[in-house]
């Protein structure tokens, strides 16, 4: 399934996405109703593959051209999860990104991590801090853990992913590289859009098989594939749940490819403004666009 928060008059509900639509779970309910159906991101995620196998089935039983059907272009889309515990993410991980920077390749994963008031959702202003000059844009693959996860092994370490969403890991490099810790150009407020869709596990497949995109005012800057990250999602989640527990609902940012301007020679580099449009895109999951405005 292709699942996403819809935003209804400032409340946060659940769509799925078929057929190149999007229903409306809450108003579909007050038409057919039914028990023991989700209506909220949060509530499919607390009720595991039981809520996710009845949702899926009650979508299936809802005619094609209901009132609760609505246009992609008219939804309003918050985060494709709104409230996750953690927030972690991976740092370098792509081999060509860090050939770019000039960084060695990690010998385990760099962690850091963001906070819940990064989050905002597809076709969202977002206002660039004034107390930045170099915000940078990052196209990553979002996992979003369905299990609790402690100890597993990277062979089974996908059977805890309820599935996959696109993330902008937006980063003010003038903050990030001020001290040796990353935090501060990494949290600035929607710092983390992410969406428009979580797409379930299944309608993945291989997560290391999935093209990347960025544009920038619809000049592409990044274009990689999940396939050149050095560390990939089985041994991320496996290594993370090591460490500390993994919970349902928490995400995890697996890293950058090349092209971010960071990347480029000093004087080459050109940082998001106000006025710029950016897109992130991945295979399967969709596309991802933030407008920037002045604080």
């Amino acid at each position: 399934m292709k699942l996403c928060t819809l935003l209804n008059q400032g409340n946060e509900t659940l769509g799925v996405k078929q057929n190149g639509q999007v229903i409306d779970i809450n108003h579909a309910l007050t038409v057919r109703p039914a028990a023991n159906i989700p209506t909220t991101i949060t509530e499919l995620i607390a009720g595991g593959e039981q809520a996710a196998n009845q949702l899926g089935a009650y979508v299936q039983t809802l005619e094609t051209n209901g009132l609760y059907i609505r246009n992609e272009l008219d939804c309003q889309f918050g985060p494709a999860v709104t409230n996750p515990e953690k927030i972690i993410c991976v740092g370098l991980n792509y081999r060509k990104h860090a050939d770019e920077t000039n960084s060695p390749y990690p010998e385990v994963p760099i962690l850091f991590n963001k906070f819940n008031n990064t989050l905002t959702g597809h076709d969202h202003d977002i206002a660039v801090p004034s107390v930045t000059n170099e915000l940078d844009y990052e196209v990553e693959l979002a996992i979003v853990i369905g299990k609790t996860a402690k100890n597993v092994s990277e062979e089974k370490a996908l059977e805890y992913v309820l599935g996959y969403t696109i993330a902008n890991d937006l980063s003010a490099r003038d903050l990030q590289m001020r001290t040796p810790q990353w935090l501060l150009g990494k949290t600035c407020d929607d710092f983390s859009p992410i969406g428009p869709y979580l797409v379930t596990a299944d309608e993945v497949g291989d997560p290391q098989k999935l093209s990347l995109q960025t544009t920038v005012n619809n000049e592409t800057r990044q274009h990689s594939n999940t396939s050149d990250m050095i560390f990939n999602c089985k041994e991320i989640i496996s290594y993370i749940s090591k460490h500390f527990t993994l919970k349902p609902g928490d995400i995890i940012l697996t890293g950058t490819p090349e092209g971010v301007v960071m990347g480029l020679p000093e004087q080459e580099r050109i940082y998001l403004k106000p006025g710029d449009t950016v897109s992130v895109s991945i295979e399967k999951l969709g596309t991802l666009t933030n407008r920037f405005v002045k604080e």
